[in-house]
């Protein structure tokens, strides 16, 4: 079924709208995938569900199911992943298999926000990850139960 994406940037979520179903239809998640991948067809991770890195030929790297190379999966701040072997980048990493997404310098536009942390406080910019990675969602993040919470969560606004 072919579905028609929307992105609403002031809420930072996407909007789906099923052409078969009408306006009546529209459901929101609240995700957002970094400003640099923009003009990519993007969806939410799911928990268990498998990943791999993917440079997407815009300058940046992120996240798509390897049955599906051309839409990136967006990881909301908070979501806990396991790679298969230790994570590499073309920067200097410790040997680490698991990480946190996050996002970094929020109030900075038209730079690169994803992140990963590592469980040694290592913060790795996903468009410094090695293409070919696997990776598996272990947990998204807990529903925000405080205005805080909710702010720790909300993804980059910025439409570079």
């Amino acid at each position: 079924m072919l579905k028609y994406a929307h992105r609403l940037w002031s809420k930072q979520n996407t909007a789906e709208l099923s052409p078969t179903k009408g306006p009546s239809a529209l459901r929101e998640t609240t995700t957002m995938c970094d400003y640099s991948l923009t003009h990519v067809r993007s969806r939410a991770a799911k928990t268990g569900e498998k990943l791999v890195t993917r440079n997407f030929g815009m300058g940046t790297r992120g996240f798509c199911s390897p049955d599906d190379p051309s839409t990136a999966v967006c990881l909301l701040p908070g979501t806990e992943i396991a790679f298969e072997q230790s994570i590499e980048a073309n920067v200097p990493t410790s040997p680490q298999c698991t990480a946190r997404f996050r996002q970094i310098n929020k109030d900075v536009p038209y730079m690169h926000h994803d992140a990963l942390e590592l469980p040694d406080g290592q913060i790795i910019l996903l468009t410094r990850l090695n293409e070919g990675q696997i990776a598996t969602v272990l947990q998204l993040p807990a529903e925000p139960k405080t205005a805080e919470e909710a702010q720790q969560q909300t993804s980059v606004a910025f439409a570079g």
